[in-house]
């Protein structure tokens, strides 16, 4: 099994007191450019380049997510890394993100691939959004968060994605081959 080696060359820029109306006029300008991310929360801007690694790492996830929903004949939508928005107020591009039952404007799961820094503390804008789970992959492992009254749980299972070896994909999702890295997911190695 070959594993990646974390060279990424992802870059991080964070700007305060954006207005929404500025941001959107930032959105648009990177409308056309793959590989960035833009992130909003409260006035704070954040554009995230990421790099091979990080599209490999969060396509396997994705394909291992979906992979395994097929099997256990769970009906869902996945909606990618589309922009989810509430006005004013977030928006983020999670690096996947499903629906279970049907589309809906929000999605129920969100997964985040973090290779420099991030993590939990992105939780304030899935919570504006209300995102129910969002997933952390960072350091070849995995971190559930659910949505309650008072905020983001660290749990260790998914209620979407139920009976999931969060280690073993964790695991799987470095690996560089996608058929090595679903054979392997598949066979517990």
């Amino acid at each position: 099994m070959v594993q990646l080696v974390d060279r990424s060359t992802e870059q991080r820029f964070i700007h305060t007191g954006v207005s929404w109306d500025s941001f959107k006029a930032i959105q648009q300008g990177f409308a056309d450019s793959s590989g960035i991310r833009l992130f909003y929360y409260a006035g704070e801007l954040e554009i995230l380049s990421t790099s091979l690694e990080h599209e490999i790492v969060k396509g396997n996830i994705g394909y291992l997510i979906e992979d395994y929903l097929l099997g256990q004949g769970v009906d869902f939508v996945a909606t990618g890394s589309f922009s989810q928005e509430r006005e004013a107020v977030a928006s983020v591009q999670a690096d996947e993100s499903y629906c279970f039952s049907a589309r809906k404007p929000i999605p129920d799961l969100a997964v985040e691939v973090v290779f420099t820094s991030g993590g939990p503390d992105k939780l304030r804008r899935y919570e504006a959004l209300g995102v129910a789970e969002v997933w952390f992959w960072e350091s070849g492992s995995l971190s559930v968060y659910q949505l309650h009254t008072d905020g983001y749980r660290q749990v260790g299972d998914s209620q979407f994605v139920q009976g999931i070896d969060l280690n073993r994909l964790a695991q799987c999702a470095l690996v560089e081959s996608r058929p090595q890295a679903v054979r392997a997911f598949r066979q517990g190695a």
